[in-house]
């Protein structure tokens, strides 16, 4: 057992009201240094380019989503008690490494999260495991509740972690990551669509032998969380102008990369603790790592501005100062124009390469088990009044439209300045040969 605290501690929180600190061991790890970190690291990248209000970081979401795993845990300890081994109930002993585990889901996210990880071929998940087991303050707290605390903590992120009913809690299509991080972002960017009843949802978990389930009472609660974060996909995460941020951001990092293998000194680009980010075939070490968030990034992009190579000068200049990429959708009628269209930025003074992309945002909102897949989803599972079991789409005709539905939005950027339109305009002919097949942001196909 954990040593309890004297006095419980709170931290206040807009979506949650209260985050309730009881244990010695959540305190300890939250103070660690590879936790503050967190506090540097945006939850949304680049999503404050276009929701201005959306500057909250992964600390936040983290200590929420340890919040609400503590909340269900006790919940599941007060009601579904196990009393028999094999009685598919909860055992309270596992509170514990849920809540940890909860707490600790997001501590392996880079600087500007998954735009970094596409980049430099890293993953926050096998990340997390990492500081979790290696030489880190979190994991000599983790020590404290035995030398094999840390790897059953890191099994439930690998969610290998024995009892399904832990690894769903903090992994699967409904569990405490998803649901604060819906509501968080909901609320810092101001999209009340993303709001759902989270508290009816949480009563009517249920721990089962094959993991967590839940009564039919309320289904009409999930159902509407499945619908607030398809619209959330849709309407914030998808944004095109937050994607032409992050396609900015991905060609500017590209070309430092591309300068160093040019032969520019590493001294002259990068700051000492960016360096083993660009070294050719180095594989970043955990303390490497963790030295990186989203401020040192934002500084050297800012110094990046003055550097005597234009393009990275000017993408630099493009992202420090909010000028984004315009886009277009790529559909059946755009997509055999795509190369015209590269080359006509290109006969306009832009390297395709750092100046267009194509550029591919995917989700699915909710699907069924399918044990064949090659990661197969968990499903939602409902508990019925005679004990029967349910799949969720089986039960709701609003879901079962949606499920398996990928929403995919395939985007075309290029620089704004190929719809300019002026007496000064140096390429009126190329931009003219441009806009007839772009206007208002829609391809045109008209007699080409």
């Amino acid at each position: 057992m954990t040593e309890k605290l004297a006095h419980e501690k709170v931290l206040r929180d807009p979506i949650h009201q209260f985050i309730h600190i009881q244990d010695q061991l959540i305190l300890d790890l939250i103070n660690t240094s590879e936790f503050q970190r967190l506090r540097r690291v945006e939850q949304l990248g680049v999503t404050a380019f276009v929701f201005h209000g959306a500057n909250h970081d992964r600390f936040g979401h983290s200590v929420g989503a340890y919040e609400l795993a503590r909340r269900i845990t006790d919940y599941f300890d007060q009601y579904y008690r196990s009393q028999t081994a094999d009685d598919g109930l909860w055992n309270p002993e596992e509170q514990l490494v849920t809540v940890v585990a909860a707490l600790l889901h997001d501590v392996g996210h880079g600087a500007f999260s998954h735009t970094f990880e596409h980049l430099f071929n890293t993953n926050h998940e096998a990340m997390t495991q990492a500081i979790i087991t290696g030489d880190t303050e979190i994991n000599q707290v983790l020590q404290q509740q035995g030398p094999d605390f840390p790897n059953k903590v890191a099994a439930v992120i690998a969610k290998t972690y024995p009892n399904p009913q832990v690894v769903q809690l903090i992994s699967s299509q409904l569990d405490v990551d998803r649901m604060d991080y819906l509501l968080r972002d909901a609320y810092y960017t101001g999209a009340a669509y993303g709001e759902f009843d989270i508290d009816r949802i949480m009563r009517t978990m249920k721990p089962g032998k094959n993991g967590i389930t839940f009564d039919i009472s309320g289904m009409h609660a999930v159902e509407d969380y499945i619908v607030s974060r398809y619209q959330m996909y849709l309407q914030v995460y998808f944004h095109p102008v937050s994607r032409g941020m992050e396609v900015i951001l991905e060609h500017l990092l590209g070309r430092v990369k591309e300068l160093l293998t040019l032969g520019h000194q590493s001294s002259d680009l990068v700051i000492p603790l960016l360096a083993p980010v660009f070294e050719v075939d180095h594989e970043l070490t955990v303390q490497e790592y963790l030295r990186l968030d989203d401020n040192l990034f934002l500084a050297a992009i800012n110094s990046w501005q003055d550097y005597p190579d234009p393009i990275l000068a000017d993408l630099s200049s493009r992202f420090i100062n909010r000028k984004p990429f315009k886009s277009i959708q790529i559909n059946e009628q755009s997509e055999p124009f795509i190369a015209e269209l590269e080359d006509i930025v290109k006969d306009a003074g832009f390297d395709p390469a750092y100046y267009t992309a194509q550029n591919d945002a995917y989700d699915l909102p909710y699907d069924d088990y399918r044990p064949t897949d090659k990661k197969p989803r968990t499903q939602i599972d409902f508990v019925l009044n005679d004990g029967s079991h349910r799949e969720l789409s089986a039960v709701s005709a609003l879901v079962a439209a949606i499920k398996g539905r990928a929403s995919l939005d395939q985007r075309f950027f290029f620089p704004k300045e190929m719809l300019n339109n002026g007496p000064d305009d140096l390429f009126s002919q190329v931009h003219q040969n441009f806009r007839s097949l772009i206007k208002n942001d829609t391809f045109i196909p008209g007699d080409h």
